[in-house]
């Protein structure tokens, strides 16, 4: 079998990718609770759904492998053992500890085949779920008060985000969060158990036991020896720090990491969400990233004398830094909205610049995005189109939902 996680490039052609089509994790958003599972509307299932298959069509038109998050899972937990103790590590995770309530929800959850205990999971428990005989607690009675045992986990089809591929090894990530903690012991469970991966003594350059944040949103493999990784909102420069000494000291190929600092909004959630990939030399750019002379601090992360220490570089022009470590003479910044001050954010909010390429010069992108997508085309990229009305509500693009596993050598 060949190696089962190979990145080394965002834009090598394409040949396996991880996604999860959403489910019922999403009917279980309410107003009330939008914040705390951060999202900021109530997408609608059917055409959410619609819109993910078409998608994972796109890709498999063009000789994509498409696995799904909850099958390899599925099939990771192929023992009573692993099965019992994941259960146990969700609970534990949720913040359900040893107590009426944990006995309650794990005997409940147990009581599905393993295929429906992980959706379950997914979409999260209500307390109505629960026989009122087995709720002994004076909060588990009260009426008003919040609905869930297990919280539902509607980020979960970003599958971008709780672990990346990185060379052939992998992050399995910290989540900033703790909506999305949980989402990276999926990943944990199907490395460790899934007979795909299980034998194949794949390296963790970081792994989700880590005190600060790392997301794969902020993670670019930008070619055989440069990782980007964004400092942002969800990604912390100590986290970058950890990583990096971990995949020096690891391997031989990746020889720097630059650490790109942006804004820390909402709408600029990842480094993802405001630059990407689609070309050797061309990439996608949310000017808003820079300030009003078009700089930004930016950090080249080399390995140091004793495996210890780094070697920090601070930067400060993109476009400069980009050619120098790509060996590059010219760079080709393509702007979202065309740079314009009405245009280029509504379309970065609804991810103009978050691209899934799927091959040098080939991406995908949401069709609302219709000026970013004529700036691409007019620069010699090819551009398919997703559906995107509903599906861009979870504010993450074809980027974020697309966990690359393989990807061929450029």
């Amino acid at each position: 079998m060949k190696n089962p996680i190979n990145v080394t490039s965002e834009i090598g052609e394409l040949q396996t990718v991880l996604l999860h089509q959403p489910g019922e994790e999403l009917e279980n958003l309410t107003p009330e609770f939008l914040d705390r599972l951060l999202f900021d509307d109530i997408p609608f299932l059917p055409i959410v759904q619609k819109e993910h298959d078409y998608f994972a069509s796109v890709l498999r038109n063009r000789g994509i492998e498409v696995l799904y998050l909850t099958t390899l899972l599925t099939e990771a937990l192929n023992t009573a053992d692993v099965r019992k103790q994941f259960l146990k590590d969700i609970l534990t995770e949720s913040k359900i500890f040893g107590d009426a309530s944990y006995d309650a929800l794990y005997e409940y959850l147990s009581s599905f085949d393993t295929e429906q205990m992980i959706k379950k999971i997914a979409s999260g428990v209500r307390k109505s779920e629960i026989d009122l005989s087995k709720r002994v607690h004076l909060y588990e009675l009260l009426e008003d008060h919040y609905p869930f045992y297990l919280d539902p986990m509607p980020n979960l089809y970003f599958t971008r985000d709780p672990a990346a591929s990185i060379g052939n090894g992998l992050t399995i990530n910290r989540m900033r969060e703790k909506a999305r903690r949980r989402e990276s012991l999926f990943m944990a469970y199907i490395i460790k158990y899934h007979p795909r991966f299980a034998n194949e003594e794949i390296p963790i350059w970081f792994n989700r036991d880590f005190e600060h944040s790392l997301e794969g949103g902020d993670e670019l493999v930008l070619n055989k020896e440069t990782i980007a990784i964004g400092i942002s909102s969800r990604t912390s420069a100590k986290a970058i720090e950890h990583f990096a000494l971990n995949l020096f000291n690891g391997q031989n190929d990746f020889k720097r990491v630059v650490a790109v600092e942006i804004p820390k909004s909402r709408a600029f959630m990842h480094l993802d969400t405001v630059f990407t990939m689609v070309d050797y030399d061309k990439f996608t750019i949310h000017s808003g990233i820079q300030d009003t002379k078009g700089e930004m601090n930016i950090y080249i992360l080399e390995k140091g004398t004793n495996g210890e220490i780094l070697n920090i570089t601070h930067k400060t022009n993109l476009l400069e830094t980009l050619k120098e470590v790509l060996g590059l003479k010219e760079v080709v910044l393509i702007p979202c909205g065309g740079g314009d001050e009405i245009t280029g954010p509504r379309e970065q909010w609804n991810d103009g610049s978050n691209t899934l390429a799927i091959a040098p010069g080939v991406v995908v992108t949401y069709d609302r995005n219709f000026e970013s997508n004529r700036l691409l085309r007019e620069n010699g990229i090819e551009v398919i189109e997703v559906t995107s009305s509903e599906i861009s509500r979870g504010r993450g693009g074809p980027r974020c939902m697309s966990m690359p596993l393989v990807r061929k050598e450029i």
